[in-house]
Parts: structure tokens; C-alpha cells; sequence
């Protein structure tokens, strides 16, 4: 997405005109550096914007789409969580509550994304997406999430589901949900047992005789490449190529998501972005 779109959806900015305004007279980076309101904003992304004497910043910290792709990055992924009296890794404490949530949803019909904004209630992931789903959407909204750490601190299993209240559900419906929900071991639990997404919607909705009704994979799945990686180097400006250029003519440029590695020589995309600015002059 476009960093002037970006700004103007994700309500850091109210009107796309000043956020273009904000481009330009380089009040805004991306990582470090100034960049133009065609920037493609990025997963891993940080942002800060400059306004009088405030700074804001902002990351991009997670993107998915409806083919079941993921990708996402973690500012400090080298954190030490500390262990609940639960025993659970404390996520929370990580995360804190002094923040926002901020859901960007493009279904490429609209002419606009729809944008929802929640302060943190947690900090915990589940808590807060179904805090989102609650002040945001307006719909009741039952999240479970777990992710089972290895002492190694690899990953054996992780998952979740989702639960969520239709128009005209009954006041016995609802109870008869929750006691459903109430009974249920935690996530990491029944994903440590061998349980499958299907086993945990049987448990959930244990009397309303569920349907599956379609199934679909979830990836992490990058999706740089090395031409992405040029455009993005394209929408730093020629100033800003030429200043790189003059520091290091040689360039790599590393994937916050699959850790890909793309090295450019500067001279060589300096001169190539000469010839297309030449060639939409002529145009």
C-alpha cells in the first residue's frame, strides 16, 4: 500500500493531501529514512512522523490474506518472556498496554480499506483481537490462541480458534456456548494431544451440530523478491540513491520476514532509474 494511503487509512493522518504534504517536505521516514508518498509500506516497516516538536512512531507488524498466507515480524524477537504464576509465558507483559490495534481490511471492492482502531486492553494477542472484535466491529467475539515452547525455545506446536455470535442467537444458545467453552482444556493442550482445528470445533460447539464447510492451509509465506526490493529502492528518490551511492556503492538489503538477501550496485540503479525518469518525460 502506498505510505500517502497508508497514513490517511490507518488515521495517523486524517486527509491524503496532507500526508502527501508530509512526504514532501520530508517529515516522514521510513526506517531511518525520508521517503515519497509512493512508498509501499512494508510489513516490518517502522514509521516516524514528525509534527512540530511531537515524534510518532509506528510499525507494520503483521499482513495476511484470504488465501490463508501470513507473514509478520517482532520488534524485539530476542525478548526473555518471564513465566506467569499460570506457567505461561508472559506475552502481555511483553506487549504492553500502551499502544493501539489498528486492523487495515482492503477487499478490493471498496474504494477505501475499512479501518478499525482499539487501544491495547492486555497486551495478551486473543484478549486483544476480541477486544478489537467487540469495539470495533460490534460482534461477541470468543478468541483462544496457544503457542507450546520447546526448552530449546522452538516451536511444537501452535494455534487457536475462533468463535462468533450470529444475528438472532438465543440467550440458551449463548449459555450452551459458553459452558462449552468453559469446559475446554486450553489450546496448547489439546494441540499437544494430537487435537485438530476440527477436533476443537467439535468441543466448542458440542450440541449445535456443526459443518464443516471448507478448509484451507495457513503459510507464513514472504513475498519479496528482488524486483519488489528495487522498486522500494526506486521510492527512496534519486538525493537519497545518490547519498546511499556516495556512502557504499554496493547495497544488500535483507528481508525483515525470510531473511532474503538482495545486493544492488547504486551506480547501476542510479543510472536505471535515470533512464525510466527519462523515459516518462518523453511519454
Amino acid at each position: 500500500m502506498r505510505l500517502d494511503k497508508y497514513l490517511k487509512v490507518s488515521r495517523l493522518i486524517k486527509r491524503r493531501t496532507v500526508a502527501n504534504e508530509a512526504c514532501d517536505n520530508a517529515r516522514v521516514t521510513a526506517n531511518g529514512r525520508a521517503v515519497k508518498a509512493s512508498y509501499d509500506v512494508k510489513v516490518g516497516d517502522v514509521l516516524e512522523l514528525r509534527f512540530g516538536e511531537r515524534t510518532v512512531k509506528v510499525e507494520v507488524l503483521v499482513v495476511a490474506d484470504n488465501e490463508g498466507n501470513v507473514r509478520g515480524s517482532v520488534q524485539n524477537p530476542q525478548i526473555d518472556l518471564p513465566i506467569r504464576e499460570d506457567g505461561k509465558l508472559d506475552v502481555g507483559g511483553a506487549v504492553g498496554k500502551d499502544g493501539v490495534l489498528t486492523v487495515i481490511r482492503d477487499n478490493r471492492l471498496q474504494k477505501e480499506p475499512t479501518v478499525g482502531q482499539v487501544p491495547l486492553v492486555s497486551g495478551e494477542i486473543a484478549e486483544d483481537l476480541t477486544a478489537y472484535y467487540a469495539y470495533s466491529e460490534q460482534v461477541p467475539t470468543v478468541m483462544a490462541l496457544g503457542v507450546l515452547v520447546d526448552k530449546d525455545l522452538s516451536i511444537l506446536c501452535a494455534g487457536g480458534f475462533m468463535v462468533q455470535l450470529l444475528p438472532g442467537a438465543t440467550d440458551a444458545e449463548i449459555d450452551q456456548l459458553e459452558k462449552n467453552i468453559a469446559a475446554m482444556p486450553s489450546v496448547t493442550t489439546l494441540l499437544h494431544e494430537g487435537k485438530t482445528p476440527e477436533d476443537m470445533m467439535q468441543l466448542a460447539l458440542a450440541g449445535f451440530e456443526p459443518n464443516v464447510l471448507d478448509e484451507r492451509d495457513v503459510h507464513y509465506q514472504c513475498d519479496c523478491s528482488a524486483e519488489r526490493t528495487k522498486e522500494m529502492l526506486f521510492s527512496l528518490g534519486r538525493k537519497e540513491l545518490v547519498k546511499m551511492r556516495d556512502e557504499d556503492p554496493s547495497c544488500e538489503v535483507v528481508c525483515h520476514f525470510c531473511h532474503s538477501k538482495y545486493q544492488y550496485d547504486l551506480n547501476d540503479l542510479i543510472a536505471e532509474y535515470d533512464a525510466q525518469a527519462a523515459e516518462r518525460t518523453q511519454q
